[in-house]
């Protein structure tokens, strides 16, 4: 963590003034009842302000300051919000923090210092401490930041009772439309369960139709915000003016046909996820103002000359661009990338993941036959063959794309059939390799049979190693087990045509 994001996170909280702070929604009197605060400094004077400046708010206050007994406290008393002095003169505020997350690791953890150590703050961060409070802070200051915390400690009460509730209903949560067992995507998919039950901002990169929101719908469900709402935003899908107002909301007043109030959806999506699809395509002036809302949770609607809100929002990003290279183009701001980029996963091609092909098929025969035919219909069944015509496409629009085939395909199947090969539509954007495969040289019908016949195998050979190798991604090895023959046979063949690996992925990226 930077010595800049450590100033963003903590900065406005030493300097004892309230001007551009605004609180959450309230909670009520019955609820701050519920949660236990535990203050702990060796400053007499400064607990016993806290808890009445707290207990004034309908909060359940304990105060200590001495260390042991804080020590004592967390063992045998669970809090919700706990306040820690940095430096305690008995036992260090670090192992407190320590000791505190190993009694209930959900606790919302506040550390608060008279004498701020770049080093010793941001070792406490990445110890799981919520928030950084220097001193002197001012009683709004401190209202301010445990009602946040409150927020937090609420959201997670509900998602747990939610998550309770779901189990008994339905059974085990786990249960989420993610279909497939190749080692790529499987690698996905542990990843963003890892990912998920923390609020770790995560970015998420793959090609147009590979899922990428399918991976930011798992996320949120499997994390304690599941309860609240997660927000999609279409980055790509909104001129910039629209995409401002969208995002961040506006005053009355603020362009022409702004006739009242509105927030906006970062707003909206307080307390659960915003989902930023296709980053990439935004603006890098709104890239800015999001940078802030990201490292301070604070949002000022357009046109609007303080803060509106502060919101507790979880971010997930996605683009089908490299980022890196987008960085370096100055398309996407770098230090923007880097906040949301705390955990990447990249989601694989359906060409990298054919043996998911099968499972993916049928799973949206059923769901389409289901949406489109009469209930009672016998449903048609895959053949082998078609399962492998299947898996020999190129899929350049990735599972979308088998999607939109096997839907197609629903409309024109008999009940109870068995699919076949032509039954799969061909489309016209197949790469041309796929399409030789299935067509001859009308010339060749013109000459003596021997001769036709050569030059229509010879044309075969030379179009099913293009595509043989543009197939197996220049993999050899891949490309041999594909093929049914050994490595020796494929390279004899492709000197026959005078082909060469690289030259074939090259033209392929091209």
């Amino acid at each position: 963590m930077s010595e800049n994001r450590l100033r963003a996170r903590s900065g406005d909280f030493g300097l004892g003034s309230e001007q551009g702070i605004s609180t959450l929604a309230p909670i009520d009197r019955q609820q701050r009842a519920g949660i236990r605060i535990l203050i702990v400094d060796d400053e007499r004077t400064l607990c016993e302000s806290c808890s009445s400046v707290l207990e004034a708010e309908g909060y359940d206050v304990t105060t200590c300051t001495r260390g042991e007994e804080a020590l004592e406290l967390l063992r045998r008393k669970p809090f919700d919000i706990v306040l820690i002095d940095l430096y305690m003169s008995q036992v260090p505020g670090l192992e407190l923090l320590k000791a505190c997350l190993a009694a209930k690791p959900d606790t919302v953890a506040i550390i608060m210092t008279g004498n701020p150590s770049v080093q010793s703050s941001i070792q406490a961060l990445e110890l799981g401490a919520w928030e950084y409070l220097p001193k002197p802070f001012s009683a709004a200051h401190l209202q301010v930041l445990v009602g946040r915390a409150a927020h937090v400690v609420m959201a997670a009460r509900e998602a747990k009772a939610a998550r309770e509730e779901q189990k008994h209903l339905q059974g085990h949560s786990d249960k989420v439309t993610v279909l497939g067992n190749s080692p790529a995507f499987r690698q996905a998919i542990e990843l963003a369960r890892k990912v998920a039950p923390t609020d770790a901002s995560v970015f998420i990169t793959g090609e147009s139709g590979t899922g990428k929101e399918l991976i930011a719908q798992f996320i949120h469900h499997h994390s304690r915000r599941s309860h609240r709402m997660l927000v999609a935003v279409n980055c790509a899908a909104l001129p910039e003016t629209l995409l401002e107002s969208e995002m961040f909301g506006h005053v009355k007043g603020a362009f022409t046909g702004a006739v009242r109030d509105k927030p906006g959806l970062l707003e909206v999506a307080n307390g659960g996820t915003l989902f930023l699809d296709e980053l990439t395509e935004m603006s890098q002036a709104i890239q800015a103002k999001l940078l802030r809302v990201i490292q301070d949770g604070v949002v000022r609607r357009v046109g609007s000359t303080s803060t509106d809100a502060v919101v507790d929002v979880r971010f997930i990003a996605a683009t089908n661009r490299d980022p890196q290279e987008a960085t370096e183009a100055g398309i996407l701001r770098r230090d923007l990338y880097y906040r949301l980029r705390v955990v990447p996963i990249r989601v694989p091609p359906l060409r990298e993941r054919t043996e998911d092909i099968p499972l993916l098929a049928e799973h949206f025969l059923k769901m389409y036959w289901a949406r489109h035919r009469e209930p009672g219909s016998p449903m048609p069944r895959w053949s082998r063959s078609a399962i492998q015509a299947l898996q020999a496409r190129p899929w350049r629009g990735n599972v979308r794309e088998l999607e939109n085939v096997v839907e197609h395909m629903v409309v024109f199947l008999e009940p109870g059939s068995e699919i076949r090969p032509d039954d799969i539509p061909v489309l016209d954007d197949h790469e041309p390799a796929a399409r030789e495969l299935v067509s001859f040289n009308a010339g060749a019908m013109e000459e003596k049979y021997h001769v036709a016949r050569d030059r229509v195998l010879v044309e075969f050979e030379r179009s099913y190693l293009v595509w043989l190798v543009s197939r197996s991604g220049g993999n050899m090895s891949k490309a041999a087990r594909i093929a049914g023959v050994d490595r020796t046979t494929l390279y004899r063949l492709m000197e026959k045509h005078g082909l060469q690996r690289d030259t074939i992925i090259t033209a392929k990226l091209g």
